[in-house]
């Protein structure tokens, strides 16, 4: 049995784009259906047996007609050439409130076939080309749906966090009691488990997460453990393979190193048992390009000495959506030429300049430099002075101790 694992499609991320004149689509829009594209000829060229799609297949919660109707195009083109189609709920999927449809939701209304939606907690059962799998379905759920206002009354944020994991891990451990221990299955889970390493989605609310320990999903039961929500690819176990695919495409620079596509996992059972393989497939994705050019005072041309640092990077910067870093002393600022800038990248397809202007003189924090301060006080200092409620600052002064140890420990 060949199964496709994709998640985190994101449709309607537009930043750095450009409008296609022969569409009139944002051509980021372009971006990701070109990789959900590959993705859909790689699974009808090579007898695909079941796509499982692990949320998160909009940017937003209320998508456009546009975005929704070139999604299912993509979709109908599988299921209609007889590839079944899971589509698990993300929480970019859920609506603002409950009592909405989510945005997948419509391929169980009109019960298109062969498309199978799970928006809440349950055991699907799927026939295939190449025999009957189980998929154990762990949506998004809502902190609502999960424990009531009793519960978290008089609670710290910590003990809440607790209490949710709890409550998940009895979700899973319930649907892993109902499988039939004679077909293959699978958990399809859009959930932070602990222990990923995040990608762009590091921008989340620290602390407001629920998620999963490794030892709650990584369970001997299941033969493949398909996770989305996290947009850096990775395999957190081997037995059995807990993974997360990652995002298809990038969607902004820090995504930039990340290699893009999809997991084709195989379930096999030979005699004694049945075995799992699995292996990365890329997708031709937009390249993200990071140039950092720091300028010297005594520098008698700028504009020259920008052009070289990019024109030295020409091959990588065709058509890739560029991010130019200039650090430049405030004595010749002056002399650098957006005309320069521009012409030296005509070739990219969208770009960024950012100019760090060096002076002399440097922001204090009381009677002290930024070189006196510590790391940590400075994050309280700011903090502070943005007024973050106390819980708040505790959790992400935890968060950034952490990291400062990290970057000094190199």
């Amino acid at each position: 049995m060949k199964i496709i694992h994709f998640a985190d499609l994101h449709l309607g991320v537009e930043n750095y784009g450009r409008i296609d004149p022969a569409t009139g689509l944002s051509s980021r829009l372009n971006d990701f259906l070109s990789a959900l594209d590959q993705l859909v000829d790689y699974a009808l060229e090579n007898k695909v047996d079941l796509v499982l799609f692990c949320g998160d297949a909009y940017k937003t919660r209320e998508p456009t007609q546009t975005q929704q109707r070139e999604f299912a195009r993509r979709i109908n083109r599988l299921a209609s050439n007889g590839v079944p189609v899971f589509l698990l709920t993300g929480n970019h999927d859920m609506p603002n409130a409950v009592g909405r449809a989510t945005a997948t939701e419509i391929f169980d209304t009109l019960a298109v076939k062969n498309v199978c939606v799970a928006n809440r907690p349950d055991i699907h059962t799927i026939k295939t080309a190449d025999g009957t799998i189980q998929i154990a379905a762990l949506p998004w759920l809502r902190r609502s749906a999960l424990l009531s206002r009793d519960d978290t009354r008089n609670l710290s944020l910590e003990q809440i966090n607790r209490k949710l994991q709890e409550t998940l891990t009895n979700i899973v451990d319930n649907l892993t009691n109902k499988l039939d221990p004679t077909l293959p299955a699978v958990l399809a889970a859009h959930v932070w488990v602990t222990g990923a390493k995040v990608g762009s989605e590091s921008m989340m609310s620290i602390g407001q997460e629920h998620t999963l320990l490794l030892s709650n999903v990584a369970l001997p039961a299941y033969d493949y453990v398909a996770l989305g929500h996290i947009h850096k690819r990775q395999v957190l176990s081997e037995s059995p393979p807990v993974v997360y695919s990652g995002s298809l495409e990038r969607v902004d620079f820090g995504e930039e190193n990340d290699e893009k596509g999809f997991y084709v996992v195989e379930i096999e059972t030979p005699t004694g048992g049945r075995k799992t393989t699995y292996e990365f497939h890329p997708v031709n994705a937009r390249r993200f390009l990071t140039v950092n050019v720091m300028l010297e005072e005594d520098d008698i041309n700028p504009s020259v000495t920008l052009q070289n640092a990019i024109v030295g990077q020409r091959e990588k910067v065709k058509d890739a959506i560029v991010r130019l870093n200039i650090s430049v002393p405030s004595q010749i600022a002056s002399q650098v030429s957006d005309t320069a800038i521009r012409e030296a990248l005509k070739e990219a397809h969208y770009y960024t300049v950012a100019q760090d202007v060096q002076r002399e003189t440097r922001l204090r924090m009381g009677n002290r430099t930024a070189e006196e301060i510590k790391p940590t006080d400075a994050l309280k200092a700011y903090l502070e002075s943005k007024k973050v409620p106390a819980e708040r600052q505790r959790i992400l002064l935890e968060y950034g101790k952490k990291l400062i140890e990290e970057l000094q420990e190199g």
